[in-house]
């Protein structure tokens, strides 16, 4: 079995991350802000401040690096290309956007048509940032081509 390349994930990883982290961005801070500021109210939470916002976009970070981690993990048993790499988004989707959400919902820190609004923009969010991560991923020795369906 062919080992991981640590780097190509970490680099693969970054650009997801980037991607997350601008999907997340504009869902939270621009589409869903009013309902944020409402939930905060009447939570008595603080508004979110920029100490928040880099600890966000730290975790979209190493979402994305999870995601394409997932991805090159999955690859010698599916795979290199776009299928094996929306496999790996669905996982991490699975754990770290629907559960969470769901849960969030159930407990009633927001209601169930924001919830339905942050994971269905999650998958899209996840699955395009996990393809263009693993576009850049390839195994020790294959060079820095992009990876291409079997």
């Amino acid at each position: 079995m062919n080992k991981m390349d640590s780097g190509r994930v970490v680099l693969g990883g970054i650009v997801a991350g980037i991607i997350c982290d601008i999907f997340e961005y504009v869902l939270n801070g621009v589409v869903l802000r009013a309902q944020w500021n409402t939930i905060s109210t009447a939570h008595s939470l603080p508004m979110i401040g920029m100490n928040e916002i880099i600890v966000f976009n730290v975790l979209g970070l190493v979402t994305g690096i999870a995601a394409v981690w997932g991805y090159a993990a999955m690859r010698p048993r599916f795979g290199a290309g776009p299928k094996t790499a929306t496999y790996a988004a669905l996982l991490i989707w699975v754990v770290g956007y629907l559960i969470p959400d769901v849960f969030q919902a159930v407990s009633g820190l927001v209601p169930l048509t924001m919830m339905v609004t942050m994971v269905v923009v999650g998958l899209v969010e996840i699955i395009v940032a996990t393809v263009a991560g693993a576009y850049l991923y390839k195994e020790p020795g294959e060079g820095f081509s992009p990876a291409v369906a079997h």
